[in-house]
């Protein structure tokens, strides 16, 4: 009986430093970090229209770490009212028009998107139009979607893009 409390002792023991050891040995690693980095990045949000947006309950964009992730921007005047009804041409225009306010908030560019989704409810017009996108991207195009849809939040939106953005530090 003895040898074997002995031996249940001993095994505790040994579970117990090892464990210490490794908790020990997370701390420390967690002291060497660099100081520039966190354990968990503090999302950055940004509204382009705070009053529309705050109605809607959205964000434009939301930035965590290095990524940023932009919200469909469609065309509409600054009190949320659609703009250049019927001309999707020009709608598609107005959207790259605040995406790239968007980007310069975070000094960024169209050459730093790494993901374009594109939703339109005439693909057929969309495709006539969109080498409009090669002014947008210059020197190379990102991933992404094209989608044809039944309709986006107001009848009168014609295009929608969203993008995700990776930011070079």
């Amino acid at each position: 009986m003895n040898l074997k409390w002995n031996l249940t002792v001993g095994f505790l023991i040994v579970v117990l430093t090892t464990n210490l050891s490794c908790k020990e040995k997370i701390i420390k690693e967690k002291a060497e970090l660099p100081k520039h980095t966190t354990e968990k990045e503090i999302p950055e949000y940004f509204l382009l229209r705070p009053e529309v947006e705050k109605a809607y309950g959205y964000s434009h964009a939301v930035k965590i770490g290095n990524e940023i992730m932009i919200s469909g921007a469609v065309s509409m005047d600054d009190e949320g009212n659609p703009t250049a009804i019927g001309d999707l041409e020009q709608q598609m225009k107005n959207c790259y028009s605040d995406l790239e306010k968007v980007l310069a908030h975070y000094g960024c560019t169209f050459q730093d998107v790494v993901v374009e989704n594109v939703f339109t409810t005439n693909m057929p017009k969309f495709l006539e139009v969109a080498a409009y996108r090669n002014e947008i991207y210059k020197n190379q195009y990102p991933t992404g979607s094209w989608l044809g849809v039944k309709e986006l939040a107001l009848p009168e939106f014609m295009i929608e893009i969203e993008l995700e953005v990776h930011k070079a530090e």
